[in-house]
C-alpha cells in the first residue's frame, strides 16, 4: 500500500510459526488474537513496559506501533478445514531511530523501554506464551479463556473507532472483543454491534482526528 518499511540490519525480529489446526477458516482470526496476547505479554515481561493491542493485529507502546501480526492459511476444499496456518510476527526490537516519514507512528522496544533486548529471548517468550494461549483456545473452542486479558490490553477500548468497509464509514465507540474474536462497538444510543470484518481506524491513538 505504499507504506514505508524500515529495518536496519540486526535490529528487527521477524518470526513465523506454522500450526495445523483441526477447524474451519472462520477461526483463523482467533489464532491472530492468541498471537497478539502472547506477543504483548512476552514483550511486557521482558521490557517492563505496558503494551496495548489495536484490534486485531498490531501492538503499541506509548501510542506507537512496535509489532504487526499476520496469519495466512491454506484451506482444504474437501474437508473445508485448515490444512495449516502460518502466524507471522514482526517486532521492532532494537531500532534506535526511524525515518522522518514514520517516526511519529512507529517505535521499537529499545526506544520505548530504554533496554536493548536479546531477540532470541523474545522469540522464546513469544513461542512459550503462544503455546499456552493457543492450547487454551483449542480446549475452549473460542477466546473465552483470554478475552479478559485481551480487553485489558485493547488500545481501542472506550475510544471512538472509524469502521471502514463496504464503501462507507461509520463511527462507534469500541467496547471490547467477544469470545468469537469480534470487536464489540456501540453507537451513540448505546446499541451494541459486532464487527467481524473491515478496516478499523482508531481515533486519537496515533495522530488520527
Amino acid at each position: 500500500r505504499g507504506r514505508e518499511f524500515a529495518s536496519p540490519s540486526g535490529t528487527g525480529l521477524y518470526m513465523s510459526m506454522i500450526i495445523r489446526p483441526q477447524f474451519g477458516m472462520e477461526s483463523a482470526q482467533l489464532i491472530t488474537s492468541c498471537a497478539a496476547v502472547a506477543a504483548a505479554e512476552a514483550v511486557e515481561k521482558l521490557c517492563g513496559s505496558k503494551v496495548s493491542i489495536k484490534w486485531v493485529n498490531d501492538l503499541y507502546m506509548n501510542g506507537r506501533k512496535i509489532c504487526g501480526i499476520l496469519t495466512e492459511a491454506s484451506l482444504s476444499m474437501e474437508t473445508k478445514s485448515l490444512d495449516y496456518a502460518v502466524i507471522g510476527i514482526g517486532i521492532n526490537a532494537n531500532m534506535k531511530e526511524f525515518p522522518d516519514e514514520i517516526k511519529d507512528i512507529a517505535s521499537s522496544l529499545y526506544i520505548e523501554s530504554g533496554k536493548q533486548v536479546k531477540r532470541a529471548y523474545v522469540i522464546e517468550a513469544v513461542g512459550r506464551y503462544f503455546e499456552k494461549y493457543y492450547e487454551a483456545f483449542i480446549k475452549a473452542g473460542d477466546l473465552s479463556t483470554i478475552t479478559d486479558e485481551y480487553n485489558t490490553m485493547l488500545a481501542n477500548a472506550g475510544k471512538q473507532v472509524r469502521i471502514i468497509g463496504n464503501d462507507k464509514e461509520e463511527i462507534y465507540t469500541a467496547v471490547g472483543i467477544n469470545p468469537e474474536g469480534g470487536l464489540v462497538v456501540k453507537d451513540d444510543d448505546g446499541n451494541l454491534k459486532e464487527i467481524r470484518s473491515g478496516e478499523v481506524s482508531v481515533r486519537g491513538l496515533y495522530g488520527y482526528v
